[in-house]
């Protein structure tokens, strides 16, 4: 990717050379702010017994989550642009699962493991309406199940000038538009400015 990180990335490197730990070295304010979302994504999407793709993963928080609630995936696959959030990641001590390093944006294919269900979890936030939405058909395309990402909806949370907000109905008619989409469940009011959506695609019900 070159010394200088895409613009997409810089915010985190940013905050890697501040040294700045935990919720605030993912740019979240606080650790309430990760996991709101992640109940917001499991209140409707199964991962239990399933192969789980995290994309933009950090140091694997959301596999910590899944554990802690005892919603255990038959595997997890974290992917994650930044070498210290892919090493921070590594020295979890968790049973099947994988952390791979690659940028999402601009390695689509790191997409294709076979998953399950492939998750977005604030690492949309950063990205303007074009690679938002050409990831989000990236994923939709490669996962075999389930969909399910959050997106910042309403200026609210966009203080700063490298976020990106989306209307809800505009997410919302283009996760309609999709091929083979059998339901699709939207959740607000667990974050004033964030909005879940999850995807099941038509075909064979996998069982969580």
């Amino acid at each position: 990717m070159g010394s200088r990180p895409p613009s997409y990335l810089l915010p985190y490197a940013r905050a890697h050379r501040r040294r700045a730990r935990g919720a605030k070295s993912l740019l979240w304010v606080e650790r309430h702010d990760q996991t709101v979302r992640f109940d917001a994504l499991v209140r409707y999407c199964p991962m239990t017994g399933l192969r789980v793709l995290d994309v933009g993963s950090g140091p694997a928080d959301l596999l910590a989550f899944l554990h802690k609630r005892g919603l255990r995936p038959a595997h997890y696959t974290g992917l994650e642009a930044q070498r210290w959030l892919v090493d921070a990641a590594r020295r979890r001590r968790y049973d099947h699962y994988t952390i791979v390093q690659a940028d999402f944006v601009r390695q689509p294919e790191a997409l294709d493991v076979g998953a399950d269900v492939v998750v977005f979890s604030g690492s949309l936030n950063l990205l303007p309406s074009r690679l938002f939405y050409r990831s989000l058909a990236r994923a939709w395309t490669v996962t075999r199940r389930w969909l399910a990402f959050n997106f910042l909806s309403s200026p609210d949370l966009t203080a700063d000038r490298w976020l990106h907000w989306h209307r809800p109905a505009a997410v919302i008619a283009f996760a309609r538009t999709r091929p083979g989409v059998a339901a699709l469940s939207t959740i607000e009011g667990y974050e004033s400015g964030d909005c879940t959506i999850v995807m099941r695609k038509s075909g064979r019900r996998l069982a969580p």
